[in-house]
């Protein structure tokens, strides 16, 4: 590393701050056995690894070895980091290509809390795009509730998660994101059971009213404000709720959007396809149900400007739908799908000029 230092400054170069990710023989790490059944978490935990503190260092370490980022393979062996230490290294580095170093660069959100503030940049595929997005509920308002082994589980806070993990994925990709509906303290979560609080506000910290139709209007308003900010950009819409429907309806993710909307269809189709494509892949036994269809007695839907889709993410009262929204790393997936989606969506450009 010395020697490597030396070199840097016996060098004309040009400094740019990047950060990347140091896998070495130096590295601690040992291995592990991927297990019929396991996750990231459950593998960590049984290795006697906190899975909440090295999450994103196991990432780092398997990137290449996991499925769709998120999922081990069985049978597979995995590297587990020994050690807490930081995922990332700060350095210097010249602009002259090198072998020796890989450089991923990247940014720091507080929103996403202290163990997921990073975001690593992954391309800039969604530069000079625009979304906004919206979590169900919040504030005064849980949203649908359910029990889970004894255990109150409510929709606000599990929407939230994934809007934030959506938010991470479109940021590495590029986006401009603006997270309408924010929680000053919660961040990205890692657990099972997410406690429920009331300190959800509104962008720019406003304090979400108890009355729904204040609480809406009060959402349209900042969007459609932001909309003609950015007029002239190519600007998105994605609202995302939890269902709440009888215990025993099993259902799909499945979205809306407005019925005079091209823009808006063009999204939720986008996405719908993306989801269609993952079923197929890794559930070939199952059909996926979900649809994309146009709603527009939706309040957001109805009101809002730019092209959007709102989208329910399953049942909270059914058992294999909880399981969609408890696991942590189904929370990535889901959010993974949908930026596919969204990306997959951007490629096609717009469609005229209708919303």
């Amino acid at each position: 590393m010395k020697m490597m230092l030396r070199f840097f400054k016996n060098c004309s170069l040009t400094i740019f701050l990047f950060i990347y990710f140091q896998i070495s023989a130096q590295d601690n790490f040992g291995f592990a056995k991927a297990e019929k059944g396991d996750g990231i978490h459950s593998l960590l935990r049984r290795q006697g690894v906190n899975p909440y503190e090295a999450y994103d260092r196991f990432i780092a370490l398997n990137y290449g070895n996991l499925r769709d980022s998120v999922f081990l393979y069985e049978g597979r062996l995995y590297k587990i980091p020994l050690l807490k230490q930081d995922t990332v290294t700060v350095v210097d580095t010249i602009k002259k290509k090198t072998k020796a170093i890989k450089t991923i660069q990247a940014k720091s959100y507080p929103i996403f809390g202290e163990k997921h503030k990073t975001v690593l940049a992954k391309s800039d595929q969604l530069k000079n795009a625009v979304y906004y997005l919206v979590s169900g509920h919040g504030g005064p308002d849980p949203g649908a509730m359910a029990v889970h082994n004894g255990k109150s589980i409510a929709e606000d806070e599990y929407a939230y998660d994934i809007t934030l993990r959506l938010a991470k994925e479109l940021l590495a990709h590029g986006a401009e994101v603006y997270i309408i509906i924010q929680d000053p303290n919660d961040g990205i979560r890692d657990e099972r059971y997410l406690p429920l609080d009331h300190d959800e506000v509104a962008l720019g910290g406003k304090v979400i009213p108890l009355n729904q139709s204040a609480r809406l209007k009060q959402r349209v308003t900042i969007i459609n404000n932001l909309h003609r900010k950015n007029s002239g950009k190519f600007q998105r819409l994605i609202v995302t709720h939890v269902d709440s429907r009888s215990k025993g309806q099993n259902i799909d993710v499945f979205f809306y959007h407005h019925q005079e909307s091209k823009n808006g269809k063009k999204l939720a189709e986008s996405i719908h396809k993306t989801f269609e494509k993952k079923y197929k892949k890794y559930q070939p036994n199952r059909t996926y149900t979900g649809t994309f269809q146009d709603r527009t007695s939706l309040y957001l839907v109805k009101k809002t400007h730019p092209a959007m889709t709102f989208i329910e993410i399953g049942n909270i009262r059914n058992k294999k739908d909880q399981r969609r929204i408890l696991e942590p790393d189904n929370r990535q997936a889901l959010a993974k799908w949908i930026s596919e989606g969204v990306l997959l969506d951007f490629k096609g450009g717009e469609i005229g000029r209708i919303r």
